[in-house]
């Protein structure tokens, strides 16, 4: 029947984007369909998805998209892959297929198929048998997925750790992975998130005695943040709160939608009387005031980034207050984060963070966990995935270590082939980053962001000439129009004859191609803003013949 055949399309030299495909037999299997968040170099984008242009034209080949958690990194981009083919059929676990059906509420994509999925079961989907094993990760009810083909078995572990006394008791199912082991991984897929991280990473529980010292410590309302769908996290807050004496409410779209979602689904345990509407909280006294809220990464339009800006419409800072980042920081968002932790201090606020108290343990596997489960699952090749290129090279450290000698590092794009046991790089598809920017997708390109750089970092100007037809003068011009210059009228009086002789010398020359003279403008501008301001601003010449 052949190889079996891995396309990895985002989550590989990154964290986040996280899309793989599996090739058996013509048909497809994805993993995961995440987006990436835009950092400061991508000004104006939205979300980044992953690049599947290479299987578009065979959308109707795809049995599943398997989904192995609820968080952004995996199920963000599901709408936009769904637009494209709306019957794809979607499996995942209960508290995955709930969060992705608001957001394909919010994209009017309703009828969809699902396959509710949990630990232990077994779906054959086409060519494809799948066997769904519990993880433990920073989200309830993740799974790891193993694929059986002719080719030979994949095991998945999406994200995960192994936390052994979770807040949920549902640990990562180490006996399932032996078992597999046993009956012969012939491809394993680790997240490398945490490879770089010596040792084992902490337990989730480690960080309720922090929370609840902060509670105590605190005189007046305390403003939480973290991720949206951090159920565990927000569990450990209403804990402190109930435990001492106070309210609680939501602040942000997403958490008051996600914390919904758990509760209904009995992920979360409120008790009752203690939730109340954000509006309301405010006629408590500050002392008995918690909310939870979304902008732990300082997203500009969050509401922490509101409240620390002073433009929240009903929550502001007062002296006193407690602010608790109880999140990790994702590389490129430090200085975002940063900026929020300062506006906050300015108005009177103690800011916790994981910079100066153990607030935040990771949802990641580290060195020693990876190390474990190589010894068990004994995989006879291996491809890390999840992680950025430093992360990978770590995790493949690892994987050599325990005796495993066939590992694979690729990026996204990179065609893996799985032959008679033997994994092995067989070649390469187009794989870039596809920019969400409003309501428009793929529009925006790596020259697009350049220029919005340029425009913001360096200004803009336009120089509008009018040149006569017949005599070969400037008839009228040069008119300056520029942003992030002095506003002074005067600003560019002094390049202006020198703009009206160059073209007298090109037009004498007997250049008088419109294309010509407005790369002389261009030139002449660009000379002279970059000796008098030391700007490379981006420059607009428009030359008219009249």
């Amino acid at each position: 029947m052949g190889g079996l055949r891995v396309i990895p399309m985002g989550g590989l030299g990154e964290v986040g984007r996280n899309m793989t495909v599996f090739e058996y037999d013509g048909r497809l299997l994805i993993v995961d369909c995440g987006v990436l968040f835009p950092e400061d170099h991508q000004p104006g984008v939205d979300l980044i998805l992953p690049d599947w242009s290479s299987i578009r034209d065979r959308l109707d080949a795809v049995e599943a998209l398997v989904l192995t958690h609820g968080h952004e990194d995996h199920i963000g981009a599901t709408p936009y892959l769904l637009r494209e083919r709306r019957d794809i059929p979607l499996v995942g676990s209960e508290l995955t297929l709930a969060l992705l059906d608001s957001k394909l509420r919010e994209h009017r994509l309703r009828e969809t198929v699902h396959h509710k999925v949990r630990e232990g079961d077994r779906l054959t989907i086409g060519p494809f048998d799948l066997e769904f094993v519990a993880v433990n990760h920073s989200i309830p009810d993740a799974l790891a997925v193993a694929i059986r083909t002719g080719a030979g078995m994949v095991l998945h572990t999406g994200d995960f750790k192994m936390d052994q006394l979770p807040l949920d008791g549902r640990i990562t199912d180490l006996r399932s992975f032996a078992r597999l082991g046993e009956e012969g991984v012939d491809l394993f897929l680790t997240d490398s998130t945490n490879a770089e991280t010596p040792g084992f990473t902490p337990a989730e529980k480690s960080i309720t005695p922090v929370i609840d010292q902060v509670f105590r410590d605190s005189a007046q309302r305390v403003i939480v943040a973290c991720f949206a769908s951090h159920v565990h996290r927000v569990q450990q807050v209403i804990d402190a709160a109930v435990a001492h004496d106070r309210k609680i409410a939501y602040v942000g779209r997403s958490m008051v939608r996600n914390m919904a979602i758990a509760r209904d689904l009995g992920y979360l345990h409120v008790p009752p009387d203690v939730l109340v509407d954000a509006k309301d909280l405010a006629d408590l006294p500050p002392e008995r005031q918690v909310l939870i809220s979304t902008g732990s990464q300082g997203e500009p339009m969050s509401a922490l980034s509101r409240i620390a800006q002073r433009n929240h419409n009903f929550v502001h800072i007062e002296e006193g207050d407690t602010v608790l980042l109880a999140s990790s920081l994702i590389p490129g968002n430090e200085n975002a984060v940063y900026r929020v932790i300062n506006g906050l201090a300015r108005w009177g606020a103690r800011v916790v963070h994981k910079g100066n108290a153990l607030v935040h343990v990771s949802g990641h596997a580290s060195a020693g966990e990876l190390l474990y489960c190589y010894n068990i699952v004994r995989p006879r090749n291996v491809l890390p995935v999840h992680g950025e290129i430093r992360h990978m090279l770590a995790n493949a450290a690892l994987a050599r270590a325990t005796g495993i000698e066939n590992v694979v590092i690729a990026e996204d794009g990179v065609v893996v082939d799985l032959v008679d046991g033997v994994a092995s790089v067989a070649g390469k598809v187009d794989c870039g980053y596809v920019f969400v920017d409003g309501s428009s997708v793929g529009d925006i390109t790596e020259s697009d962001l350049k220029d919005r750089r340029i425009l913001g970092e360096e200004g803009f100007i336009s120089v509008i000439v009018v040149v006569d037809s017949v005599s070969g003068k400037v008839s009228a011009g040069p008119e300056i129009h520029a942003r992030g210059f002095a506003e002074d009228d005067a600003t560019f009086d002094d390049v202006k004859q020198p703009i009206i002789d160059a073209l007298d010398a090109q037009i004498r020359e007997g250049n008088t191609d419109s294309y010509q003279l407005q790369q002389t403008v261009r030139r002449v501008v660009g000379r002279w803003v970059s000796n008098t301001h030391r700007r490379r601003p981006m420059i607009i010449p428009v030359v008219i013949e009249a």
